[in-house]
């Protein structure tokens, strides 16, 4: 089956949907896990939310969620899937220069939590309540936000449009940046952002 990546060029009300609640007493989920890994591995990303390649349902796929690894590694996969994934906590404070595989060359400044709890299924149905710091919390957040509708150029502070290899370029002058490990997320920023 061909894999079709969802884009705001021709499928921005798609995109913006609520993803629905995977049934884990059916098991077709398992065979759409096996869409999102082959796409994440043939595409340089660090994760991927099923919404982008048309499964609207509530699964993240993590294949990247650390800096050390240049996204070009292909052969690099952290294969975690979360499924029906919901936020418990979120406290701390980072920036980074996000891009997306369905928002084209819009890469945006956006404000993110450095540390979250989510209890979710993974793909054998055990349930989890994990926590997630630093990097690895700002992909999943751009992920979670997937599941709602919402895209990052919808919360960013800043948006530019430039192709992958400037955005490289600009990431590295630009880096990611810790700006507290221990605010209050959601008062300070999520009323702000989210309106």
């Amino acid at each position: 089956m061909e894999i079709k990546r969802k884009t705001i060029l021709n499928d921005e009300e798609y995109l913006r949907q609520i993803s629905q609640p995977v049934d884990l007493n059916n098991e077709s989920y398992k065979e759409e896990i096996k869409l999102l890994e082959q796409f994440c591995l043939e595409t340089e990303c660090f994760a991927l939310a099923a919404v982008q390649i048309g499964i609207p349902k509530r699964m993240v796929y993590l294949k990247n969620t650390t800096l050390d690894v240049p996204l070009e590694d292909k052969g690099y996969n952290e294969s975690k899937v979360l499924i029906n994934p919901i936020v418990t906590s979120r406290k701390g404070h980072t920036r980074y220069w996000e891009a997306c595989l369905s928002c084209l060359d819009n890469m945006g400044l956006v404000s993110r939590p450095y540390e979250m709890t989510v209890e979710y299924y993974d793909e054998n149905g055990n349930e989890h309540n994990e926590t997630f710091e630093g990097f690895e919390a700002t992909v999943l957040s751009h992920e979670l936000d997937h599941l709602d509708g919402i895209l990052h150029m919808d919360i960013a502070e800043e948006v530019l449009n430039m192709p992958k290899e400037q955005r490289k370029a600009y990431r590295e002058e630009h880096p990611y940046e810790v700006i507290s490990k221990t605010c209050d997320y959601d008062s300070n920023f999520t009323k702000k952002l989210r309106k």
